[in-house]
């Protein structure tokens, strides 16, 4: 069997109901065409994101009930940092309440104006820290991740000669530290090689930049390691993982993916006068530093989640049912990144939607006709998300891709679901000629996706 079924029983269900077409187009146009907006009860299937959305297990929920909620030193902070070191081996580990925040208590500590942050692709809140730090964040992914439809096993990979020719040609301290984003969301949630990790961490080490990653999918990268590089075959997927992390100076992390839960994440790094500087500013922004922001009932469903997160059995269904409905939407003709990435599939709306200009945002048409249609929520990855509106021409500077994520919440959905989505998904492509553009009337100077308002254009 490619797919195995779900290694779990259901014990707990969630009634969803679905509205009608009608009501759907009101509430789109009264949410200024920005699916964050939407109430979640009018949506059927919600593939927004994979963040903080996973159904957690038993074992999980036993452990809420053992929540110490002592300020300082809990019982579940020391379980916690047992559970996080078992895997990432990091010496310091500071908890936090998302991994947004670990970003920001990291750049905070790091980077200074004018800095630049090289990066294989940043994702949206990486990106935005770094220049609220007005530091400059720089993608160098490979070519082959600009490509759609180029198969690549790691399409997620740092070009390593442009990273390197970036260290040779700036200051040691213009360049803070090298990131580097597991899986890389923003092309298609593409894995990356450990040989190419290997090969950024000697850049790192021979031109002295510590080395950090951005670590909330890492047990899925592993996974894609074990399953499509040379020599890992059979390798445990913890193992994998340590090698992975042994690599780097520290990472980042938003438990909320990998780690199953539903808020939480963490800073993890070796570097004790950093980890000194981070731990002051967490007290001042999140709370004491066995806490980080979180309840001691949050850090306990963390430490197991984590471990669960790096089964074999329950990575082979994660990443199966993904390729599932990737499998689906590419036999019907629909225009997806090949090959399937680890939690998400990507429709390639530049493609789906051709009658559509970049500057009237078809993946942000595409994800409002795909909800309005079938109450399918998804999320643009593209023109609004990463585009950039220049100050003196007030003209839009588009990314390379213009893609609809199809983000599968971990343990939630069935593989009926995912057919529903395919069928409604196939039905939209043939009447997207249909569907219209759309043009910003409102938007934040950082990160505008999550609030900005749209209307068609007609």
């Amino acid at each position: 069997m490619r797919f195995p079924p779900e290694p779990f029983r259901i014990k707990v269900v969630e009634p969803v109901r679905k509205t009608t077409r009608e009501q759907r187009d009101r509430l789109i146009r009264e949410a200024g065409f920005n699916v964050f907006r939407l109430p979640a009860e009018s949506i059927y299937v919600d593939l927004l994101t994979d963040s903080g959305t996973s159904a957690m297990s038993d074992n999980q929920w036993a452990g809420i009930m053992l929540g110490d909620e002592s300020y300082a030193g809990s019982k579940n902070y020391y379980h916690f940092v047992e559970s996080v070191r078992s895997i990432f081996g990091f010496k310091n580990i500071l908890p936090t309440h998302q991994g947004r925040s670990a970003e920001h208590l990291l750049f905070s500590v790091t980077v200074r104006p004018g800095d630049v942050v090289p990066n294989n692709t940043h994702f949206d809140t990486t990106r935005a820290n770094v220049l609220h730090r007005q530091g400059v964040p720089m993608d160098l992914v490979i070519e082959e991740a600009h490509d759609p439809e180029r198969e690549h096993p790691f399409k997620g990979n740092m070009n390593t000669q442009k990273l390197e020719r970036l260290l040779q040609q700036e200051d040691a301290d213009r360049v803070p530290l090298i990131m580097m984003t597991i899986t890389n969301n923003s092309v298609g949630g593409q894995p990356v090689s450990m040989e190419n990790l290997r090969c950024v961490s000697a850049l790192a080490k021979k031109y002295h930049r510590p080395f950090f990653i951005d670590a909330c999918r890492f047990a899925e990268n592993c996974y894609f390691i074990q399953q499509r590089e040379p020599g890992y075959s059979g390798r445990d997927i913890q193992e994998i993982a340590r090698e992975l992390f042994s690599l780097a100076d520290g990472c980042t992390m938003s438990v909320k993916k990998d780690g199953l839960v539903n808020i939480g994440g963490f800073l993890a790094l070796n570097d004790d006068a950093w980890a000194e500087q981070c731990a002051d500013l967490l007290i001042l922004l999140e709370g004491f530093p066995t806490y980080g922001g979180l309840a001691g009932r949050d850090l306990e469903a963390i430490a197991r989640g984590l471990q669960e997160g790096v089964d074999e059995g329950y990575l082979a269904y994660r990443v199966g049912q993904v390729h599932y409905l990737g499998d689906l939407l590419d036999q019907a003709g629909i225009p997806i990144v090949k090959p399937v990435g680890g939690h998400a599939v990507f429709l390639n709306a530049k493609k789906f939607l051709p009658h559509l200009p970049r500057e009237q945002f078809p993946g942000q048409a595409l994800a409002c006709a795909l909800y309005r249609e079938a109450a399918i929520r998804a999320i643009e990855i593209g023109g609004l998300m990463f585009g950039v509106r220049d100050p003196h021409s007030g003209r839009e500077q588009f990314p390379e891709l213009e893609l609809v994520r199809l983000a599968i919440p971990r343990r939630v959905y069935t593989s009926m679901h995912m057919q529903y989505v395919a069928e409604s998904i196939v039905e939209l492509y043939r009447n997207r000629k249909a569907v219209k553009g759309l043009r910003i009337v409102h938007q934040a100077p950082l990160l505008r996706h999550f609030t900005a308002r749209l209307e068609e254009v007609d």
